[in-house]
């Protein structure tokens, strides 16, 4: 590791971690000398499997839920976060299911909400830290059905914006990363894609299949990717950069 991607010492809160982005984020700050990571995620049994070797907290529950956070406030400051936690769907806006509409936005939305109102306080008061929040290409760029994913999103980097704007003068900076595909198993969630991969023939030529289609680079990220962009916004590298929206979406925004 270099000096500059050294996190010897540190702290850091990851949300949405046991599986994708989050668990890749969590081995890449863990290989990079992390100290303590808190892991946030409805999987227990995902996050026991990530085999770290730092200290690592798991706690299940559900970042959208205020009593989640309750005590929070009286943690030691992280120098570090992930707000990642986050969930799929996609259904065209006049055949609204609201409930479906209003399960995107409290996980996407109040939950990015909650863990910033949980952790930025702590972060002010010691005078610094970065954080990350997982936004979406499909911030920045509409498709069919995608509205409530998407419109949840799009909110999620105007929430970074505005966090960055309060905690400048606190030394916290707070940046958001918008990947476009990505393989994680959040495409199996997807009833599309498991089409896909039955006319495909498996899941892999179904990944393949759309990062050929959807983006001029030709190929979709793989979540280790993503992790490594993130940990550079986290890390001393980045220090003069926040409020910004790193774009990584293999050229589909273009």
């Amino acid at each position: 590791m270099t000096a500059d991607f050294d996190f010897s010492g540190r702290s850091a809160l990851i949300t949405g971690a046991a599986s994708g982005i989050g668990a890749a984020s969590a081995h890449w700050l863990d290989r990079h000398g992390i100290a303590r990571l808190v892991l946030v995620d409805l999987d227990a049994d995902g996050m026991a499997s990530l085999d770290l070797g730092c200290e690592a907290e798991c706690l299940a529950g559900d970042v959208a839920e205020p009593e989640f956070w309750t005590g929070f406030a009286d943690r030691p400051a992280f120098d570090h976060v992930l707000v990642n936690a986050g969930i799929p769907d996609a259904f065209p806006i006049a055949d609204a299911d609201f409930a479906r509409w209003r399960r995107v936005m409290a996980v996407n939305l109040d939950g990015a909400f909650l863990t910033l109102a949980a952790t930025l306080g702590a972060m002010q008061r010691a005078g610094g830290g970065s954080i990350v929040v997982s936004a979406s290409a499909a911030a920045l760029k509409a498709e069919p059905t995608t509205a409530a994913y998407a419109a949840s999103k799009a909110a999620l980097v105007q929430l970074a914006r505005v966090a960055a704007k309060e905690s400048a003068a606190h030394g916290v900076r707070v940046n958001a990363i918008a990947p476009g595909g990505v393989d994680t198993p959040i495409w199996d969630e997807m009833d599309f894609f498991a089409q896909m991969t039955r006319d495909t023939g498996s899941r892999d030529a179904a990944i393949a299949a759309m990062g050929q289609m959807a983006t001029p680079l030709g190929r979709y990220a793989r979540a280790e990717e993503i992790a490594g962009q993130i940990g550079f916004l986290l890390s001393d590298m980045a220090a003069t950069i926040t409020g910004a929206v790193l774009s990584s979406d293999g050229g589909y925004t273009l």
